[in-house]
């Protein structure tokens, strides 16, 4: 392995931290890497948090970060939202990451937009049936994260992109979705970090997010064998280019 890489990306949950710890070695780790001048970026399929509670989160924990490293869904859906410039939108959605579309219209009568993040409770036949209504009458649908099942309570339960999908299957028409896989997420990070595609890390816990994300985009990954990481994953079709025990381990790439 030569020492190639000027930048990494890392997932939060399962690879930095578990239920609500930084893993042992993680601080120790990105304080190493900036010391080697390599680029962070920390990129977060969470939908509740905002990305400045994201960042107190981590802050918090050890990790010694500051909010243009870290990338969440319900960051990088505003931003696309920024881009498009909608007369109005309907995020249904929970928790602090309502926060970054303050700026915006909001409207669940007529919007041009629905927006789809962890809606909770809300997730109901009355506001579920007015979403399908609305967008059989031609308002757009953005999924913040195409993840159908969370895992990370240590149970399982349905998440945004379960509900997604059975919207785009109902109405009949095809949604945006942000958060990783999507390669929007990681084109993100790779514009803010100038660094070339190839020459950048992808560190995750689960290949069908961070993994396949990484492949879609061009970028080397290694996958750690903690937080949702099950032997299975080393049986599909799309691998790692690395395998680590623990986060700590990249220690070697650089």
């Amino acid at each position: 392995m030569d020492r190639k890489y000027k930048g990494v990306m890392f997932d939060i949950d399962g690879v930095l931290e578990f239920q609500g710890k930084a893993y042992p070695g993680a601080v120790e780790l990105l304080e190493f890497l900036r010391k080697k001048g390599i680029t962070i970026r920390i990129l977060s399929n969470s939908t509740l948090k905002s990305r400045k509670v994201c960042t107190e989160k981590l802050n918090r924990h050890g990790f010694r970060v500051i909010e243009e490293e870290v990338i969440t869904a319900s960051w990088a859906t505003a931003r696309y939202l920024r881009i498009l410039k909608p007369k109005s939108c309907w995020v249904m959605l929970k928790g602090k990451g309502i926060e970054e579309f303050k700026e915006f219209n909001m409207d669940d009568e007529v919007p041009e937009y629905i927006v789809l993040g962890d809606y909770r409770e809300e997730f109901n036949f009355e506001n579920m049936n007015k979403a399908l209504k609305l967008l059989l009458q031609g308002t757009k649908l953005i999924v913040m994260i195409p993840e159908k099942v969370d895992h990370s309570l240590g149970g399982v339960e349905l998440t945004v992109g379960a509900y997604g999908k059975m919207l785009e299957d109902a109405a009949g028409i095809k949604a945006t979705y942000i958060g990783k896989p999507s390669t929007y997420m990681f084109d993100i990070a790779l514009d803010s970090m100038v660094i070339d595609r190839s020459r950048v890390l992808m560190v995750g816990d689960r290949v069908s997010t961070d993994i396949i994300g990484a492949r879609q985009a061009g970028i080397p990954s290694v996958l750690v064998k903690t937080g949702e990481f099950k032997p299975d994953d080393l049986t599909g079709d799309i691998q790692p280019d690395l395998i680590v025990d623990a986060v700590g381990d990249i220690k070697d790439f650089f």
